[in-house]
């Protein structure tokens, strides 16, 4: 049952995370991945959101819709190759400010909504 519950979360992340990072890539012109940032900090203060939730529906919403909504490995990708073409200020900007942006979203769901 949660292996379902997961594949139904995806479903809906996976497509989302797409289509949400195409729109804010299309709005603006710099090499910031915007639209991964703005991808991976919804997912973490929606994550936040939901650490008072259990059961069904955290592997629902948590593990399956915010793990795919989220994307560690485009995150570290976009990371290489903005130091590989010779943008290190843009990579370490977008590397902290990934971080400091996800984790303070996170703690900012987890205080809202708990």
């Amino acid at each position: 049952m949660s292996a379902l519950l997961v594949i139904l979360g995806a479903a809906v992340g996976a497509p989302l995370r797409y289509l949400l990072d195409r729109a804010v890539q299309s709005w603006h012109s710099t090499r910031f991945p915007l639209g991964t940032f703005v991808v991976n900090v919804v997912g973490c203060f929606l994550l936040g959101a939901l650490t008072g939730v259990s059961g069904g529906l955290s592997t629902l919403l948590g593990t399956g819709f915010c793990g795919a909504l989220t994307t560690y490995s485009t995150f570290g990708y976009e990371t290489v190759r903005l130091v590989e073409t010779g943008a290190r200020g843009v990579a370490v900007a977008y590397a902290g400010g990934s971080v400091v942006a996800g984790v303070g979203v996170a703690f900012l769901g987890a205080v809202l909504v708990g």
